[in-house]
């Protein structure tokens, strides 16, 4: 399932970073921004989160708030958003289940070998629940700055 501009964001209820739980119901009337990212503490991930970071009190001042989605379990999440300062929310989808709602749980091929993984994407989520922005297949380089771009426009 793939998720259009327009189209109801999946409904949600994650647990995430240092005790906080992440819902769509707790969200609702907020636009916020979910974004999906493979693995916590490896390189683009670490990039990705860092300039969401860096992007966060622009986002915060337009009312937009950032959620981080991996399959990871609390544990390493924690780590990784303590070694990098990261006070966005990061959740845990250990099954999948978000993942696979918001049509980012895909199969993937790596040296000859298939397997499903987590396709880096991101959504930009509406203050109404809809799909504002989707970002496929995410390049980390930049990506911040566009996600922050879309999100001044919406407010």
């Amino acid at each position: 399932m793939s998720l259009n501009v327009g189209d109801a964001a999946p409904d949600f209820v994650m647990p995430a970073s240092f005790g906080r739980t992440v819902s769509l119901a707790g969200l609702q009337g907020r636009p916020f921004v979910l974004y999906f990212y493979p693995r916590a503490d490896t390189p683009g991930c670490t990039r990705e989160a860092c300039a969401f970071q860096e992007a966060l009190p622009q986002l915060a001042h337009a009312g937009i708030e950032v959620i981080g989605v991996s399959k990871d379990k609390i544990k390493p999440i924690e780590k990784f958003a303590e070694k990098f300062g990261l006070k966005f929310p990061l959740a845990s989808d250990a099954a999948t289940a978000v993942a696979e709602a918001y049509g980012v749980w895909v199969q993937k091929s790596m040296y000859g070998k298939t397997y499903m993984g987590m396709e880096r994407s991101t959504f930009l989520i509406d203050a109404a629940g809809k799909v504002a922005r989707v970002w496929p297949k995410v390049k980390v380089d930049g990506h911040a700055a566009d996600v922050m771009q879309a999100a001044a426009a919406l407010t």
